[in-house]
């Protein structure tokens, strides 16, 4: 992703030396067509944005206060392409917002809703996602797409011969309720030559928000936690979805994380390996989710990236392979092509990636042709 200062230079208040500041304009655009093979029991066509890449503009800013220090910001919307309106829940800057200070000796310490450490250190390590955007580990249990905490206090620390680390809470904001609402997640990343490798653990006590839990549209489970997730007409076969309204009751959710890649040449060969336990009306499961695939450069301007996917959670299995072919039209702008196929084994209606109405079966795939441009 490219960007462009916009403005610098600012004086400061009297009797202090001139301080250096900027303020950086950036965004990424992200459209095309996908098709579905079974999303509710039919066929679809659709119309669908931010999916390879989150569309985003944001600000980004930065004034030095000497010493080493800094003081920073950023304001980061989402929105939909296809009708201009936020996503995120509406949320003029959705995907952050934060303010903090920056040291050149111990690292960032900052304040707002920011990504978690999940994302920090361990998400880009989720191949298949590369290859398809939809292709995010089952209903995103894991926290592996990509997520925020809000009302959070963060630090993340300098490189030290190749590792990082960091660790956040967020405040539930709860009055009389110190753990309610509350999250917290901590991490770390080293990086040597052409070898990485993270681990992160993200816990959120009653999920809400953006974050609750709608099994069914989630992961396509009929039960969950015990309870039933969709009600089914016997004579039509119609599903009902019984939490698309109120979400499900979930006390706690906790996500370990640990992603590698090794790079040889034009290959990248990388892997993931995930476990989360969902806590909520006196009972605890655990989805556990395997992941390997790689990508080769073609060409500088040509790339394949593939992903294989298995996960198992409550006596189900769901396996998922999924293909992208990205090309570059300029080191701004790309086209891609891609696609995902999902089977699912137990009572599950397969839905691929938490992005569409579940299938009438235990078998989904998408076929995607997209276009990104940044700036």
């Amino acid at each position: 992703m490219t960007a462009f200062a916009l403005a610098a230079s600012a004086a400061v208040a009297p009797g202090v030396a001139q301080a250096q500041s900027s303020v950086t304009l950036y965004g990424i655009l992200d459209a095309g067509v996908t098709y579905v093979s079974n999303s509710g029991g039919s066929h679809l066509f659709k119309f669908d944005d931010g999916i390879s890449y989150g569309n985003r503009i944001g600000f980004r800013g930065a004034e030095d206060l000497g010493g080493g220090l800094q003081a920073v910001f950023v304001l980061e919307s989402g929105f939909r392409v296809g009708t201009g309106r936020y996503a995120f829940g509406g949320a003029e800057f959705g995907r952050q917002a934060y303010v903090g200070l920056k040291s050149n000796q111990w690292g960032q310490l900052s304040f707002g809703n920011q990504l978690d450490m999940t994302e920090e250190f361990v998400y880009l390590y989720n191949i298949s996602a590369w290859a398809s955007g939809y292709a995010i580990h089952q209903g995103d249990f894991d926290r592996m797409n990509g997520d925020r905490l809000p009302n959070s206090v963060k630090f993340l620390s300098n490189d030290y011969g190749g590792f990082t680390f960091g660790g956040m809470y967020s405040f539930g904001n709860v009055s009389g309720n110190f753990h309610q609402n509350s999250a917290w997640s901590v991490g770390g990343h080293y990086a040597a030559n052409t070898f990485n490798l993270g681990i992160a653990y993200t816990q959120l006590n009653n999920p809400n928000g953006i974050y609750a839990f709608d099994p069914y549209a989630m992961i396509g489970a009929r039960t969950f936690l015990g309870q039933p997730a969709v009600s089914i007409d016997p004579a039509t076969g119609a599903r009902t979805d019984l939490y698309s309204t109120n979400a499900f009751p979930v006390d706690r959710q906790g996500a370990l994380a640990v992603g590698g890649a090794w790079t040889i040449g034009n290959l990248m060969v990388s892997g993931n390996f995930t476990w989360t336990n969902v806590k909520g009306l006196g009972v605890t499961s655990y989805m556990k989710v395997y992941e390997a695939g790689a990508s080769y450069n073609f060409r500088p301007d040509i790339a394949l990236y593939g992903g294989y996917q298995h996960t198992r959670f409550e006596g189900n299995h769901w396996n998922q392979g999924s293909l992208g072919l990205h090309y570059l039209l300029s080191k701004r702008t790309d086209i891609y092509i891609s696609g995902d196929y999902l089977r699912a084994s137990g009572p599950v209606d397969a839905v691929i990636g938490y992005s569409f109405t579940p299938s009438t079966s235990n078998t989904q795939a998408d076929v995607r042709i997209g276009m990104r441009q940044s700036f």
